[in-house]
């Protein structure tokens, strides 16, 4: 099994020291965050300067800056790495745990991705971890969880060039279980399909079957 990218090592982001290991440099304005937080505080009556509160603007804009990385990434540069596999079958990568942010609310929403291509005639698949950190790209932003879905199966299909996509996502939206109409536990379910899931019942209900097992 060969492997082949499009990548470089001039390609890969820094490390910024200024937020945690693991999350890759942006301009992100850290200080400017800083200092919304500290209104923030204020305008709802607490004291930013308190022992609890005094580190919490440094530590809510290091975590802005970690849960938006995918802002100053392009998430379909991962497919690029592919294999001669000779597999023209169906893959399937179910399961795969998430966390976002509603652009509405800006409160979390999370849950789990599930992934399906049958590749082209050419044989060729990305690796599993690469479905993965596309489905991180896309969520580690002001996010809605129809266009995360979209955003999702467009890229394998313009990047792996596959005869079908199917993309499901089943998410809990803290701003319906914490505020508003308070339903902790619902779950949303969303669905892409590409290609041959759209035109053979038999594929799609297969894969459908191994997501709902």
């Amino acid at each position: 099994m060969t492997e082949r990218s499009t990548t470089s090592a001039s390609d890969l982001n820094t490390i910024d020291a200024t937020v945690p290991a693991g999350v890759a440099a942006s301009p992100v304005d850290l200080g400017r965050i800083e200092a919304a937080v500290r209104e923030i505080l204020a305008a709802i009556g607490e004291d930013p300067d308190r022992d609890g509160l005094r580190d919490t603007p440094a530590r809510v804009a290091r975590m802005y800056a970690e849960t938006s990385s995918g802002l100053h990434e392009e998430p379909a540069q991962h497919l690029k790495v592919t294999f001669d596999a000779g597999h023209e079958e169906m893959i399937l990568v179910r399961d795969v745990p998430f966390y976002s942010m509603c652009e509405h609310h800006l409160v979390p929403f999370f849950g789990k991705a599930h992934m399906a291509y049958i590749p082209n005639t050419e044989g060729r698949i990305t690796g599993l971890s690469k479905l993965a950190r596309l489905v991180d790209g896309f969520a580690k932003r002001p996010q809605v969880q129809e266009r995360l879905t979209t955003q999702v199966a467009d890229a394998m299909v313009n990047v792996l060039d596959p005869r079908g996509v199917m993309v499901v996502i089943e998410a809990e939206h803290l701003c319906m279980g914490m505020r508003g109409v308070r339903k902790p536990g619902s779950t949303t379910v969303t669905s892409a399909v590409r290609g041959i899931f759209l035109t053979d019942k038999a594929a799609r209900a297969e894969a459908m079957s191994f997501v709902q097992r």
